[in-house]
């Protein structure tokens, strides 16, 4: 499997990973199960891909394989960006809904 795709995989699992965890942990943001699987991947894929283009260390293809630090990295960008991306998601969500109520 190329390199490429091993971090989508990484970055889309880390990336909802992240959107439950900021749902479940900021209950005002929470967007519900779906919403926060929806906007954690494509959170998660955004993230990881601004983090390849700030560290190219962090591609992994590189070299022709992942290491671990590659994986962590892809991880980590991931999972911030799905969490990252929830958030902002849940406050617009709930400023349009006090928009609404007025």
């Amino acid at each position: 499997m190329s390199g490429t795709i091993v971090n989508l995989i990484i970055q889309l699992i880390a990336g909802i990973a992240g959107g439950h965890g900021a749902g479940n942990a900021l209950k005002d943001y929470n967007l519900g199960p779906l919403g926060n699987t929806i906007a954690g991947a494509i959170g998660g894929v955004g993230g990881g891909q601004i983090l390849q283009v700030l560290m190219p260390a962090l591609a992994g293809a590189a070299g022709g394989g992942l290491d671990v630090g590659s994986i962590v990295g892809q991880l980590v960008g991931g999972g911030a960006g799905g969490a990252i991306l929830t958030v902002v998601a849940g406050l617009v969500k709930n400023m349009m809904a006090s928009r609404q109520a007025s």
